[in-house]
């Protein structure tokens, strides 16, 4: 800016309003461009389509299955029920409020005429499946017209992976259970698929009505009946839908069913996108913090490069505060240029990720613009430029009209300290209490916000206890290493920005890695070496003698464990019901049915903790054995009483001991065990375990799944590394995400240090030229500048190690309970990742330092 570019005269510039004429300078200079904010447009803007992606994504799915409540429920309403069908009552009262449609779900095995066979998610449906929604097949017939062919074998439709698995094609036959079925068509859309929650194997549907015939449905079954009910007329209102709900309630207390309505279809599901949202949301936080550096760095270059005309313009009367308004003005502007380029990116990912999961999830909602998201979105930005540019902007006040005539940069700083200090401590109060409260779990997002700071402190203390090292080292006798060691120390260095930005986003990426792994080494590495082979569900009490005399026969070296089981609701707590109880970390114990059992002997895998186990002789009253964790987060203790919904008859117990329980060693565990005279005389079927002691191979165990589904056809065999695996196909499709938005985080980072480099390129040039004039070689420059590069990447990995495992190991043993295992090459990596991104970085920009003709620059001088 020249002279004419203001008011000539001072005591005009002084008589305007200061906001009009600061809004006028600043527009006056961004005339030349964006040049020198392209780092700070880009940090700002990838953090701000990080979070706007991801929060419109969640509102998205969350209105799809508001919208979509009724296909994803299959009706207006369903009432659950497990183990047992409604009763003729029960089911005539449904029929009379409206239409019913009745689908039992349930696990079963396939098998070939060649002995292959697989686990399958087998659903029974009904003429009036489904009440919302429809059944897409891929030969286009419609599923009644499929199902309506008699005879035997009996038609199926299947999932495409189906085929795949059992390599088979359409119309080829295999067996469920005692039926003989075949292929009728292929299942391209299921509405309701996502109401069943995860599924261990592809799905297979059949007409319900061939269930009776099949073996696989009896007394103590785990098979869950539901009757979805929707109006005759139409959808009920909201109205008639409550009071369906209210007198089905009434008139059927001791049902002991489930009852969903078309509000609340897939709560799990809600539950995790709410969860998923807010991990994401912190990781795009992160992503913003680490952008701030870079917004920081860009004021600060930029400023110094124009104090000639901050100094012209303080000459010319113009006020301390003027010339701050004109570049906080200039922060705000290019801060809304990135704030809406982050926006078009956020406002394009929901129907982009609408495309790719429209055969997975509900995406109706998913086509439209979320402005409650973008809003939150702009203003984590608009907060995160103001944050981070308060405090290099108080250099305005350093500039003095004598900066024209001598390098005074400080000067009259230090009034203005505090303001700005007082300044930066409330937007970062905001912006962190903003974070908090849109929280889904405050009290996560208040650790975050807290470690967060705690990281930039402990990165800022790094960094200087670098700088105070490495100017305490004696001289080396080496050039090569003096240079580094001096471009470390010295004013102005690089260290500071390279340790925090690189320290804080490898931190993160440690800290993904190494809670990915341990979680995917939970799962299919160290589980399997402890775990039983094999689980055996729907053992009938009159084949279970022989069918455990079969394992034995088979595997005379594997130990087999059988366990009577039912499945129950816990109905209340102290006559307080369990809906109303307060919520806690356990409270999952509380919602839907649990696995339930009777026992006379305390399982060898459990220790009493409190209250003393029953024996002989057994108890005259109801009593039950607690998981103490469980117990402890729900907050009941020894004497209190639990109720219970098993067969739709309600049981009260006493708590007379809490027990461990070892879940992570997927044996035979469960939450509550009963006292043998509670459930003994009850119907019911039994679970079993099969563990090989020395760990079973592929062969030894696809040979005897062979045998025991031909013998015994209706017991529903699950494999654990195949269900181990289903989990960790599941973990990885939510892996994705995570690593992506780490990604944009370290990209964040890159983006800072590129332009720390750039701004510290002027400087580079005038150090390679006089060390050239005196002598200088140009590969000694280059493997000082590498070596200083290294160095600062490989401090940074190292914080990054140290802290990102800290903060695993919290995570996977304080909060998933998993065992913690340091993984080397995770910290490999990051180093490697650190130190190539540093020196490259560098040397690019050193390499063109290194260029410049020394006559040129020294002119210039």
């Amino acid at each position: 800016m020249t002279i004419a570019n203001v008011d000539t005269a001072p005591g005009v510039a002084v008589s305007r309003p200061r906001s009009a004429l600061s809004l006028r300078l600043a527009l006056r200079e961004m005339r030349g461009g964006l040049r020198g904010f392209y780092v700070f447009l880009a940090c700002i803007a990838l953090g701000t389509g990080t979070i706007a992606a991801v929060n419109s994504l969640a509102y998205g799915l969350t209105d799809g299955i508001r919208a979509e409540g009724q296909a994803l429920l299959g009706g207006d309403v369903s009432f659950s029920l497990v183990h047992r069908q409604a009763s003729p009552e029960e089911l005539g009262y449904l029929q009379q409020r409206g239409q019913v449609s009745t689908v039992a779900t349930l696990r079963a095995m396939a098998r070939t005429a060649d002995r292959r066979q697989t686990l399958v998610e087998l659903k029974g449906v009904d003429s009036a499946y489904p009440l919302y929604g429809d059944t897409v097949l891929q030969s286009g017939e419609r599923l009644g017209a499929v199902f309506a062919q008699d005879g035997s074998p009996i038609p199926v439709v299947v999932e495409p992976s189906f085929l795949e698995t059992m390599k088979i094609a359409v119309g080829d036959p295999f067996s469920l259970g005692r039926l003989d079925v075949y292929v009728a068509d292929v299942m391209q859309r299921e509405p309701d698929r996502l109401s069943g929650g995860i599924g261990f194997g592809p799905r297979v549907m059949l007409p319900v009505e061939a269930l009776a015939g099949s073996g696989l449905v009896d007394t103590g079954s785990l098979v869950r009946w539901r009757y979805r009910v929707a109006g005759e007329d139409g959808p009920f209102d909201d109205q008639s839908l409550e009071t369906l709900v209210a007198d089905a309630e009434k008139a059927f207390p001791s049902a002991g069913w489930r009852i969903e309505t078309r509000t609340e279809a897939a709560p799990g599901l809600r539950r995790s996108i709410d969860r998923f949202a807010q991990f994401l949301t912190l990781v795009g936080l992160t992503s913003l913090a680490v952008g701030g550096v870079g917004v920081a760095n860009s004021v600060r270059a930029y400023l110094s490069r124009k104090r000639e005309t901050i100094a012209v313009l303080r000459a010319m009367g113009a006020s301390g505060r003027i010339v701050l308004g004109t570049y906080f003005i200039q922060v705000l502007i290019l801060a809304s240029i990135g704030i809406a380029i982050g926006l078009c990116l956020g406002a394009l990912a929901p129907p982009f990720a609408g495309w790719l999961l429209a055969d997975f999830l509900p995406v109706s909602g998913l086509f439209r613009l979320f402005p409650g998201a973008l809003g939150l979105a702009a203003l984590y930005g608009l907060l995160t430029a103001v944050t981070f540019a308060i405090w290099p902007l108080r250099t305005v006040y350093a500039v003095r009209p004598s900066a024209l005539f001598r390098d005074d940069q400080e000067g009259g700083a230090g009034a203005q300290t505090t303001m700005f200090m007082v300044a930066s401590a409330v937007s970062l109060a905001v912006l962190g209490g903003l974070a908090v409260i849109a929280a889904y779990d405050r009290w996560l997002a208040a650790m975050y916000i807290a470690g967060a700071i705690g990281v930039f402190v402990c990165l800022r203390l790094v960094a200087s206890l670098v700088t105070v090292i490495f100017r305490a080292l004696p001289k080396s006798q080496s050039t090569v290493v003096r240079l580094a060691v001096g471009n470390i120390h010295r004013r102005g260095a690089l260290t500071p920005t390279v340790v925090l930005s690189l320290g804080l986003s490898l931190t993160l990426l440690v800290t993904l890695s190494l809670v990915d792994g341990n979680l995917r080494s939970t799962l299919l590495s160290r589980l399997p070496e402890q775990a039983p082979s094999f689980f055996f569900v729907d053992i009938q009490n009159a084949q279970k003698d022989a069918f455990v005399q079969k394992l034995d026969e088979l595997a005379p070296e594997a130990e087999v464990r059988a366990q009577p089981m039912l499945r129950g609701r816990i109905v209340s707590l102290n006559g307080t019901l369990s809906e109303d109880w307060p919520d806690t970390e356990a409270s999952w114990v509380l919602r839907g049915d649990r696995g339930i059992t009777y026992a006379a002997d305390l399982p060898a895998e459990s220790e009493v903790v409190e209250g003393e186990w029953w024996g002989a002789p057994m108890p005259e009253g109801n009593e039950v054995s607690f998981a103490a964790e469980l117990a402890r987060e729900l907050g009941v203790t020894l004497g209190d009483v639990v109720r219970v919904n098993v067969l739709g008859r309600e049981v009260e117990a006493t708590i007379t001991n809490l027990r461990t329980v070892e879940w992570e060693s997927l044996a035979i565990n469960f939450v509550m065990i009963f006292s043998p005279n509670v459930f003994a005389g009850a119907p019911h079927a039994h679970l079993a375990t099969l563990t090989y002691k020395e760990g079973g191979d592929e062969a030894q165990e696809i040979a005897l799944l062979g045998e025991i589904s031909e013998a015994f056809p209706t017991v529903t065999t699950i494999r654990v590394k195949d269900a181990l695996e289903a989990v960790n196909d599941v973990i990885s499709d939510l892996t994705i995400a995570i690593r992506a938005a780490a990604a944009v985080t370290l990209f964040s980072s890159i983006l800072v240090l590129a332009g720390t480099l750039a701004a510290s390129h002027r400087t580079r040039i005038y150090d390679a030229v006089i060390l050239k004039t005196l002598g200088a070689r140009r590969r000694t420059l280059v493997a000082a500048f590498a070596l200083e590069y290294a160095i600062l990447g490989l401090v940074a990995a190292l914080f990054g190690i140290l802290a990102g495992t800290a903060a695993a190991r919290f995570i996977a043993v304080d909060l998933m309970e998993l065992t913690f295992v340091f993984m080397p090459l995770t910290a490999i990596s990051a180093t490697v990742v650190a130190v190539v991104v540093t020196v490259g970085l560098g040397l690019v920009g050193t390499w063109r330092a290194l260029g410049e003709a020394p006559a040129k620059v020294l002119r210039a001088l």
